[in-house]
Protein backbone atom coordinates (compact mmCIF):
# COMPACT_ATOMS: atom_id res chain seq x y z
CA UNK A 1 0.00 0.00 0.00
CA UNK A 2 2.99 2.43 0.79
CA UNK A 3 4.79 1.48 -2.38
CA UNK A 4 1.48 2.58 -4.69
CA UNK A 5 1.26 5.76 -2.30
CA UNK A 6 4.92 7.09 -3.64
CA UNK A 7 4.39 5.65 -7.19
CA UNK A 8 1.20 7.98 -7.28
CA UNK A 9 3.52 10.76 -5.61
CA UNK A 10 6.25 10.17 -8.08
CA UNK A 11 3.60 10.16 -10.84
CA UNK A 12 2.28 13.27 -9.80
CA UNK A 13 5.72 15.26 -9.54
CA UNK A 14 6.39 14.00 -12.82
CA UNK A 15 3.17 15.30 -14.64
CA UNK A 16 3.25 18.78 -12.65
CA UNK A 17 6.99 18.97 -13.95
CA UNK A 18 5.37 18.64 -17.54
CA UNK A 19 2.57 20.82 -17.51
CA UNK A 20 -0.42 18.48 -16.36
CA UNK A 21 -2.07 20.26 -13.58
CA UNK A 22 -5.09 18.55 -13.30
CA UNK A 23 -3.35 14.98 -13.57
CA UNK A 24 -1.09 15.96 -11.05
CA UNK A 25 -4.01 17.26 -8.61
CA UNK A 26 -5.93 13.75 -9.12
CA UNK A 27 -2.34 11.88 -8.46
CA UNK A 28 -1.62 13.14 -5.42
CA UNK A 29 -5.17 12.94 -4.23
CA UNK A 30 -5.05 9.02 -4.34
CA UNK A 31 -1.23 9.13 -3.50
CA UNK A 32 -3.20 11.28 -0.19
CA UNK A 33 -6.02 8.46 -0.11
CA UNK A 34 -3.73 5.56 -0.20
CA UNK A 35 -1.09 6.63 2.71
CA UNK A 36 -3.59 7.66 5.25
CA UNK A 37 -5.37 4.38 4.61
CA UNK A 38 -2.09 2.63 5.53
CA UNK A 39 -1.44 4.55 8.45
CA UNK A 40 -5.44 3.73 9.85
CA UNK A 41 -4.19 -0.33 8.73
CA UNK A 42 -0.54 0.02 10.26
CA UNK A 43 -2.02 1.20 13.38
CA UNK A 44 -4.02 -1.11 13.93
CA UNK A 45 -2.10 -3.91 13.04
CA UNK A 46 0.70 -2.63 15.36
CA UNK A 47 -2.32 -2.18 18.19
CA UNK A 48 -3.71 -5.73 17.60
CA UNK A 49 -0.08 -6.86 17.73
CA UNK A 50 0.73 -5.15 21.63
CA UNK A 51 -2.36 -6.84 22.92
CA UNK A 52 -1.74 -9.93 22.00
CA UNK A 53 1.47 -9.69 24.32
Amino acid sequence: MLHWSLVFLVFALIAAVLGFGGLAGAAVGIAKILFFVFLVIWLVAFLMGRRAI
